[in-house]
């Protein structure tokens, strides 16, 4: 009921929307047609929002695609993840907690807040390893990831990447071989996103926490489609 609520208001502003109800039809939306925008839910029958969301992104790696979800971001990435371990850094930080929480997290990722994180936070975070001697590759984008990535190599994924998109590439280094942490770094919220919590998150993280008012939504709608 509510995708198709939403679908009706945002076709009475003009738009061209497809409603679906599952993930394997959201996939196969995206077989024909490059869509503009996509709002996904995390939770649906069959093949959930996030496994979707991975397998959109193989079809088409531009897509924009922005989950709903009443869970929290970090319950989100935990599920997207399939078990891999999570930390939060936040800025200021030194090397000693970077390399702490590089060793505790293991295979898995560590986020650093995007509210928090001033100037260049994933080049800190690259000098903070070469500080100890401790190789790291800095990446902004999936391409920039090689067939041959070492196993143990830390990557730090940085802006302008939101959190799902980071989610994505990082699935991308695990199908490669990599192993060890990676920090994804999100970009900061844009000025002008507005105060409404869902929605100067949705910038940043790329994850649409409900409830949200759907009015607001269509309103942003131009700038999450751009």
């Amino acid at each position: 009921d509510n995708a198709s609520s939403l679908g009706e208001l945002f076709a009475l502003e003009g738009h061209s929307v497809k409603v679906v109800h599952n993930g394997c039809d959201a996939i196969e939306a995206y077989v024909n047609t490059a869509y503009d925008v996509a709002f996904m839910d995390v939770m649906m029958p069959g093949m959930n929002g996030v496994e979707s969301f991975l397998q959109i992104r193989k079809l088409r790696p531009e897509a924009r695609v922005y989950m709903m979800t009443g869970y929290s971001v970090e319950e989100l990435l935990q599920q997207a993840l399939r078990g891999g371990a999570l930390g939060v850094l936040e800025k200021p930080f030194d090397a000693g907690e970077v390399l702490r929480l590089s060793a505790s997290v293991g295979a898995g990722i560590v986020i650093a807040d995007p509210v928090h994180c001033q100037g260049h936070a994933g080049q800190s975070i690259q000098r903070a390893f070469a500080d100890k001697g401790i190789h790291s590759r800095l990446v902004s984008r999936r391409e920039d990831i090689p067939a041959n990535i070492a196993a143990d190599e830390i990557l730090v994924l940085d802006a302008p990447m939101q959190v799902i998109d980071g989610v994505s590439t990082y699935q991308a280094a695990y199908s490669a071989g990599h192993r060890a942490a990676t920090f994804i770094v999100p970009r900061k919220p844009a000025a002008g996103t507005g105060t409404d919590p869902p929605f100067r998150d949705v910038f940043v993280t790329g994850i649409l926490n409900k409830p949200f008012d759907p009015l607001l939504l269509l309103a942003r709608l131009p700038d999450l489609a751009a």
